[in-house]
């Protein structure tokens, strides 16, 4: 038997090895980043490639984390997590020189998650009943991400904003999985 976990199709039995509760956490995290970097006023270009520098760690700390415990897929999110490690450090090390390449990177990434997480919504609509919640994250990434890839130098708000809908998507996301996941959990052990 299979279930459907973040749009793909896993055997029933990988439920039992991800506590739910520890992606409400990791969502509920996210959350108070988002909460945090919406509530920065800084102007200096630094301290805003600073900011979303320390993001993106905590990104990769997150792939890391699905990667040892998500039940596909494990590959990608360490490769993810690579990545993020990889931008993160740079970020930190070079905060101004790096900005106007980190707004390119957010962009592109805003696009391309949006576009995963629309399709997902379509994918697993059957399953899941918070599917367009998941919709509308994915088009408001989409909207988001044209916008930045369309002029990387708009301004330092506009890359406050995007780290913080990053964030946001990633609570989102994270939240309505655990308790897909606490569902998928609760019905293998009505059988089991």
């Amino acid at each position: 038997m299979t279930a459907t976990l973040r749009g793909m199709a896993v055997p029933r039995s990988a439920g039992r090895g991800l506590p739910w509760w520890l992606l409400l956490v990791t969502g509920a995290a996210w959350l108070v980043v988002s909460w945090f970097v919406l509530g920065f006023n800084g102007t200096a270009v630094t301290s805003i490639a600073t900011l979303a520098g320390v993001v993106v760690l905590v990104a990769a700390a997150h792939e890391f984390l699905l990667g040892f415990t998500a039940p596909g897929w494990k590959w990608l999110h360490a490769l993810l997590g690579v990545l993020f490690v990889i931008t993160g450090i740079v970020m930190l090390i070079h905060p101004g020189r790096s900005f106007v390449w980190l707004a390119a990177f957010i962009g592109w990434y805003l696009l391309f998650k949006g576009t995963a997480d629309i399709v997902l919504s379509f994918a697993t609509k059957q399953e899941n009943e918070a599917w367009w919640l998941l919709l509308i994250v994915g088009i408001v990434e989409v909207l988001l991400g044209f916008w930045a890839a369309g002029r990387f130098q708009r301004s330092a708000y506009l890359l406050v904003v995007f780290v913080a809908a990053i964030a946001l998507s990633r609570a989102i996301g994270d939240i309505v999985m655990a308790f897909r996941l606490r569902t998928i959990q609760k019905e293998l052990a009505g059988r089991g």
